[in-house]
């Protein structure tokens, strides 16, 4: 019988949490500006690990549409537009697309939650490298003070 109940409370509020607008809103601004990319093959990688949370052509899948995995979609495009956004390209600041390259490397983009729903997104090593080397070519890469001066030594 408690589990029962416990049944019905859950699924009574999966309902009721599908009222809450936000993160419905599924508009994606207009383009203003993109990139110089370095080649067709570096906007292509981009296209398909990052495209949708760092630019303004976001495909929202089915799943965006219901609480309350419709609010965490939200809040990564949100995030990530905020953070670089390909589609309004001049907006942030300079450094921004470098720290791309260092992201990719470090293995924190695309975010592990995200590849499950993105098959497409998950980039073999090759390809990994290739993204980097395209961001790096593409955004440029400061080098860290020290680095310089060893580099000068």
């Amino acid at each position: 019988m408690k589990l029962v109940k416990f049944l019905i409370g859950g699924a009574l509020a999966f309902v009721a949490i599908q009222v809450i607008p936000y993160g419905r809103n599924h508009n994606n601004p207009p383009v203003t500006g993109e990139p110089q990319w370095n080649s067709p093959r570096t906007q292509e990688l981009f296209n398909r690990a990052c495209k949708d949370c760092h630019s303004n052509n976001t495909v929202w899948p089915w799943y965006s549409f219901v609480a309350p995995v419709s609010w965490l979609t939200q809040i990564d495009v949100s995030l990530g537009r905020d953070t670089f956004n390909v589609s309004e390209w001049g907006r942030q600041e300079e450094n921004e697309g470098e720290k791309a390259a260092g992201e990719v490397r470090k293995g924190k983009m695309p975010p592990f939650i995200y590849l499950p729903a993105h098959k497409e997104a998950k980039l073999n090593a090759a390809e990994k490298q290739e993204l980097i080397d395209g961001l790096v070519a593409t955004f440029g890469e400061k080098k860290s003070a020290s680095k310089k001066d060893k580099d000068n030594d």
